[in-house]
C-alpha cells in the first residue's frame, strides 16, 4: 500500500458517524481466563518455537515458557506469564513469544503488562527486553511497507542506555544483520518501571500515540506511521551480547493480564479501562471480531 492510498484509508474512517463506529468496529478482547494453553492456542494466539531473531543467536523459543497461572497478587484473576532463562551459554538459552493473527492496523491497542527488573532466581544483570509491540513481516532488507509499533522494557539497560529503560519506537524499516542498518524513531524514559502498566498505542490517522498508565508517553508519524496489517505480540528475550559473565541459571518473567484492540477508533486511555471494565463486569472473557484479510495472511511467529 502506498503512503497516499494509507492516508486515503484513514480518511475515510473519519467519516464514519461515530454511533456506527461503536456499534460495528471491529475488536479483540482476551482476559487471557484459560485452564491451559490449547484454550489459548484455540482463540488465534501462537506460542513461539520457531528459531531465530531477535535475541541471542542459537536461543531457543520454547513453547514451555508460556504458561496460564492465577495472579500471585489476586486469586481470582488469571494471567499469561512467558519465562525466559539462561545461563549465559546459547544452549542453554530460551526464549518466549506469543503472537496473535496477522489482521491488526489502524485503532487502538492496549495491554495490562507487569515487567520485572529481577530474575525469580539466580544471578541478575543480563540485559533483557520485556515488550508489547505489533509487527508485519519484513519482505526485503530496508523494505518501505514494513510496520512495527513497540513498547519495550530493559531493566538492565541496553542499546548504549545504562540502567532501567522502557522505550517507545516507530519504526520505517531495516536491514537484518549482518548488513545492519536501522530507521525508526523512538522515545525513552529512565527508571524502574517494575510492576504493573496500563499501555495504549493509538494508530489514527497519520499519527502513533503511546500512552502509560494514561499519560502520553510519545508521539511519532510522517515516514514512520504504520502501512501494512500487523499480529499482536508479546516476547521476553535477552539482548546479544548484553550476558552477565556468570554461569549460574536464571530465569525471568513477564505477565499479562488482558490485551484489547479496537478497530478504526482512537479511545483514550480512559476510555480502555472503561471498556475492558465493561468486559469485566459482564464477564467477557474472550472476544474476537475483527475479520481475517481476504485472502487470509500468513502469520508468522518468528520475529
Amino acid at each position: 500500500m502506498t503512503r497516499f492510498a494509507a492516508l486515503l484509508l484513514c480518511m475515510t474512517f473519519l467519516l464514519v458517524p461515530a454511533s456506527a463506529t461503536k456499534q460495528l468496529a471491529p475488536q479483540l478482547f482476551d482476559d487471557f481466563s484459560y485452564t491451559n494453553k490449547t484454550e489459548l492456542k484455540n482463540n488465534g494466539w501462537i506460542v513461539r518455537t520457531e528459531p531465530g531473531w531477535p535475541g541471542i543467536p542459537g536461543a531457543t523459543w520454547w513453547d514451555e515458557g508460556v504458561s496460564i497461572l492465577k495472579d500471585p497478587d489476586n486469586r481470582n484473576n488469571w494471567i499469561v506469564r512467558m519465562t525466559s532463562s539462561t545461563d549465559g551459554t546459547p544452549a542453554n538459552t530460551k526464549q518466549t513469544q506469543i503472537c496473535h493473527q496477522r489482521k491488526y492496523l489502524h485503532g487502538t491497542y492496549a495491554a495490562r503488562v507487569r515487567f520485572t527488573d529481577k530474575p525469580i532466581s539466580g544471578p541478575g544483570g543480563d540485559q533483557l527486553v520485556q515488550s508489547f509491540y505489533t509487527i508485519s513481516p519484513l519482505k526485503a532488507p530496508m523494505d518501505l511497507d514494513y510496520s512495527e509499533l513497540d513498547f519495550e522494557y530493559l531493566p538492565n539497560g541496553g542499546w548504549g542506555i545504562d540502567g532501567p529503560t522502557l522505550y517507545a519506537t516507530t519504526w520505517e524499516t531495516f536491514s537484518p544483520e549482518p548488513n545492519w542498518k536501522k530507521d525508526n524513531v523512538f522515545k525513552t524514559t529512565n527508571g524502574s518501571q517494575a510492576g504493573w502498566h496500563t499501555l495504549v498505542t493509538q494508530v489514527m490517522p497519520t499519527t502513533v500515540r503511546y500512552f502509560v498508565d494514561g499519560k502520553l508517553f510519545a508521539e511519532h508519524g510522517g515516514n514512520y506511521y504504520p502501512e501494512d496489517t500487523m499480529s499482536i505480540n508479546f516476547n521476553l528475550w535477552f539482548i546479544r551480547d548484553g550476558m552477565t559473565k556468570a554461569t549460574e541459571a536464571r530465569q525471568y518473567h513477564e505477565d499479562i493480564d488482558w490485551v484489547f484492540f479496537l478497530a478504526d477508533k482512537e479511545l483514550s486511555p480512559k476510555q480502555v479501562n472503561a471498556m475492558v471494565a465493561d468486559y469485566r463486569r459482564k464477564q467477557v472473557k474472550f472476544r474476537d471480531t475483527v475479520p481475517a484479510k481476504v485472502p487470509a495472511l500468513v502469520s508468522p511467529c518468528n520475529f
